[in-house]
This record gives C-alpha cells, sequence and structure tokens, in this order.
C-alpha cells in the first residue's frame, strides 16, 4: 500500500513537471522533450567536476591540471608529493614549456638544508629609496591579494595564519583591512581604486584613515593596485550576492548592489602625479610603496623609469600580473584576452627598467599562476626577486577549481559568503595546510637552485632555462625574450650580499664527513 503511494505521487509530480515544462516558453529544450531534457542542465552543472576527474588527462585541465593540483593538494597535506613513472608531458613537442639546465658541480650553496627555514628576498625592500622602514622580506612566495568580500571570512584567516606560520606576507587585496587578516602575518596593504578601508564618505582617498589602518595592524609595505591580469582597466567587481553587512561596513559601501570598482584613480592622473603620491605615503606612513598592475600599451612603464631614472622619485617594488592570473568575477573577454601572459609583460617591464640600470633599485614581484615550481623559476629567471600566489593558496586550503567564485555558491567555503557553506572551512586545519605548501614551494625553490648550482632562486640567471620553440628547438630566456649581457642577473653587492645572509660556504661538499 505504501510504496502504490508512493509511486502515485511520483507520477502526479512528474506529471507536473511535464505539464510545466510544455507549457514553459522560456527552455526550447524543456518544451519538446519534458522532464529528460533537465537531464541536460544537470549534465551542464557538473561539468566541471566530469572533466576534473573522467574526462581529461592529467595534464590536460584549465586553469590547473590534475597534475598540478595533486602537487599543491600533497604539499599542504605533507603527503608524498612525488610522482611515478615519469613525465605526462609531451616533452619534445610542447610549444613554450621551460626546461631548467642543472649544472655538474656548483660554486657556493647554502649548508643549511633545513626544509622549514625560511628564503629571504635577495634585495632589501625600500633600502635604495631610504624608506624608515625598509626591510628585508622574509619570504620570496608570499600570498597574494584576495580580498575579504571576495573570499570568506574563514579563507582569509585561513590564509593569514598560513602565511604567518611560514613567515610570509600577506597582501589584503584592495577591499581593506578586515578582522582576518589581524592573525599573525606580516602584511601588504592594497590600495585599489576605490580605496577601501581608507576612503571617506564621499569615496575619495583619505590619508587620515590610511594612517589609522596602518596603524592598527602589521602593516610592511603599501601596494597601490593600477590593475589586475584577469581584468586590467576594469576595475574589481563584488557582486551583491556576496556583500554581507559586515563587508558593507569594512568598505564603506552599500550592500543591495554590486560593488564595482572604479577602473581608474582619482587621487592621481599621470605617471609624475602617482609618484608624488607613492612619495606622499611614504614620507608619511615610513613604508616602502609599490605597484601592482598587468602589462598592456608600453608608454606607461616607459614614462615610470625615464622619471624614476633620477632617483629623485621612484616606486620601491613592481608587482607585475600576467595575463592568466585568476579573479573572483571578470567577463569572459578580459580574462581571455586583454592584457599580456606574464612572461611576455615581465620582460618587457624588466627590461625597460634595465635599459636604465635601475633593476638593483626595485623590487620585483610576480604575480600569475606562480605557485608552481617551474613557473616560479622562470619568474626568479627572468629577474623576479619574489611571487605572489593566489589560487594555489586557495587550493591548498580546500579549493577544488569549481570555478563558482562568481556565484557565491563556492563549495569549499573559499570564496562564498554563504554561512551554510563557509563552516565546512576550519581556519586551523586549513592555516597548518597554507603553511606547510608554502614551506614546501621555498623547498622546491632551493632544491631547483641547487640542480642549477646557485644558492638562491634570484641567482638563476635567463640562460639556465630554454623554452621549447617548435619541434625539436629550443631557445634560452635570454634569447626568447631579448634580454642582453646581464639582464635578469643581480649586481654583484647583492649578489654577495644574500650568499652572507644565507650562510654559504666557499664550497660545497655533499660528502658526509668523517
Amino acid at each position: 500500500m505504501k510504496l502504490s503511494r508512493l509511486a502515485g505521487g511520483a507520477a502526479v509530480a512528474l506529471g507536473a513537471v511535464a505539464a510545466r515544462d510544455l507549457t514553459q516558453k522560456k527552455h526550447a529544450i524543456l518544451r519538446n522533450f519534458p522532464i529528460i531534457g533537465h537531464a541536460r542542465y544537470l549534465l551542464e552543472e557538473v561539468g566541471p567536476e566530469l572533466r576534473q576527474y573522467i574526462v581529461t588527462g592529467n595534464d590536460e585541465e584549465r586553469p590547473f591540471s590534475r597534475d598540478q593540483r595533486r602537487w599543491v593538494y600533497a604539499s599542504a597535506k605533507q603527503e608524498n608529493n612525488y610522482f611515478g613513472f615519469g613525465t605526462d608531458c609531451d616533452v619534445e613537442h610542447t610549444q613554450g614549456r621551460a626546461y631548467i639546465k642543472h649544472r655538474t658541480f656548483a660554486d657556493r650553496l647554502p649548508d643549511d638544508h633545513d626544509p622549514a627555514a625560511l628564503l629571504p628576498s635577495a634585495k632589501v625592500l625600500g633600502g635604495p629609496r631610504g624608506r624608515v622602514k625598509a626591510f628585508r622580506p622574509r619570504s620570496v612566495v608570499n600570498v597574494s591579494a584576495m580580498s575579504f568580500g571576495s573570499l570568506s571570512g574563514a579563507a582569509i584567516t585561513a590564509l593569514d595564519k598560513g602565511a604567518a606560520k611560514a613567515g610570509a606576507m600577506h597582501n589584503t587585496g584592495e577591499g581593506g583591512l578586515s578582522p582576518y587578516h589581524r592573525n599573525g602575518a606580516d602584511l601588504i596593504l592594497q590600495l585599489g581604486t576605490a580605496y577601501f578601508g581608507c576612503r571617506d564618505e564621499k569615496g575619495d582617498f583619505s590619508l587620515a584613515r590610511l594612517k589609522d589602518a596602518v596603524a592598527s595592524a602589521p602593516v610592511k609595505a603599501i601596494e597601490i593596485k593600477l590593475s589586475q591580469g584577469a581584468k586590467p582597466g576594469l576595475g574589481g567587481l563584488l557582486p551583491a550576492a556576496k556583500i554581507t553587512d559586515e563587508i558593507a561596513e569594512i568598505r564603506g559601501i552599500p550592500k543591495d548592489k554590486d560593488c564595482a570598482s572604479p577602473s581608474r584613480h582619482t587621487a592621481f592622473d599621470g605617471v609624475d602625479s602617482m609618484l608624488d603620491f607613492v612619495e606622499l605615503l611614504a614620507s608619511e606612513t615610513g613604508l616602502p610603496v609599490g605597484i601592482k598592475s598587468a602589462v598592456g600599451d608600453m608608454g606607461f612603464w616607459l614614462e615610470l623609469a625615464d622619471q624614476m631614472e633620477s632617483r629623485q622619485r621612484g616606486v620601491d617594488f613592481i608587482t607585475v600580473d600576467g595575463g592568466e592570473g585568476g579573479t573572483g568575477a571578470a567577463p569572459l573577454i578580459f580574462t581571455d584576452s586583454v592584457s599580456l601572459p606574464f612572461r611576455m609583460g615581465f620582460s618587457r617591464v624588466y627590461g625597460t627598467f634595465a635599459e636604465l640600470g635601475l633593476t638593483d633599485d626595485v623590487t620585483f614581484i610576480g604575480s600569475g599562476k606562480l605557485g608552481l615550481p617551474e613557473n616560479a623559476v622562470v619568474a626568479f629567471a627572468l629577474g623576479a626577486d619574489m611571487v605572489n600566489v593566489a589560487r594555489e593558496a586557495m587550493m591548498s586550503i580546500g579549493c577544488i577549481q569549481s570555478q563558482r567564485c562568481h556565484t557565491d555558491r563556492c563549495p569549499t567555503g573559499v570564496a562564498t559568503q554563504n554561512p551554510w557553506l563557509v563552516r565546512g572551512l576550519d581556519p586551523a586545519d586549513k592555516a597548518d595546510r597554507c603553511a606547510s605548501y608554502l614551506i614546501t614551494l621555498r623547498k622546491e625553490l632551493m632544491k631547483v637552485s641547487a640542480a642549477v648550482g646557485v644558492a638562491h632562486p634570484s641567482l638563476i640567471t635567463p640562460h639556465d632555462v630554454e623554452i621549447m620553440n617548435g619541434d625539436y628547438e629550443s631557445r634560452t630566456l635570454a634569447g626568447m625574450y631579448g634580454y642582453k649581457d646581464h639582464w635578469g642577473q643581480l649586481g654583484p653587492e647583492l649578489v654577495d650580499d644574500i650568499t652572507t645572509v644565507l650562510h654559504t660556504k666557499a664550497t660545497f661538499d655533499e660528502k658526509p664527513t668523517a
């Protein structure tokens, strides 16, 4: 009797669905194929998961392949992150793939192989400009700009605690300095075009509020965001669905509509006024001040380098974001086709400053899918001094690349404000995983540096990496990107300085002592 009632109820429900499908006019598939047409939408909904785990090969999925995600997950969990049986890559035919050239004999390498050891920057941030609070970053790998609002409070907490445990810095993102950023990590305070957390009632920049923010937290530097690789010239976007009362209060915005940042700054309107703004922030706070930007038209960079040549004014660091970088929400045309990829964009910016002999005066930071050892090594070889990691850090705390950041339906609680979804993310456990990932990436960089025969990733040169250029041909990074002699390399004083900091021996001997 109960079974028949259940079957009858199911039949009535299906009949109601069929009647609705047949009479609605919005979806042709459902109108022509009632009930079974819903299978198409179900498959579309779970398509990314099906492709990730069933359909695609280990090295095919984008933005990150299964092998790349597996390496991040295993590193974060302190599991075996080795791979067996050889590479999945078509090593002779994959256009643009990088190959690192090891050396048989080394000169001077660190004698301390502690995998948890810090890996400091080869440059003192703010030192060349004489900033009052100049410092040497303790880690060449740091957590990139991801705003509270785009990410959940639990995710920001996990990233901040993880960065603190790993001795890394944490960029606040343009969404303002939230309570979740105050869990121990040294901070880079990012100023976007909307000046969230540092703006007055009209939305204009407020120096007083900036100074209050700096004084309230362990802010070590200020980054002025000009643009971002995934949406350059567009400004950030936080959908209304993700704006809570807390976010609205921190940012100083209304809750009931999308939060779209302006595409341009109002505190300055050109290179000259931007440098005045940089010097104002530096003099008022004592902190190093830099910029973050994607790379498009080179006119801006040429003018910036030209005005910095006199060394009267200048930025302390430049974060170059590649077009392959991630974002919470952006139009497809911007994520796919606006701004140069990292290698091309970075090499052009670096070359502009190298022509004027300014590269030792600026700390170059790379961003845009550089949280994988191979990509990071290429960045260092091109002249980067540090790398920022974003999506890889997100994966270390649970992100599964579901690509639903813009919907507020992130299933792992990372990129959502939905309380039910966020509750699944334990900040304490994920902080340990984030720290393990950051430490492991640094360890891998040191392993590769030792294979190349140098003591630090910044000493890897553009001649130490070759790029596949068609079948069975390759060119060095120097040849690929038009680097001149000594470009991508530190000056002698910086080489001696970082070698001393790392406490390297005069010679390297791996033989056990008697």
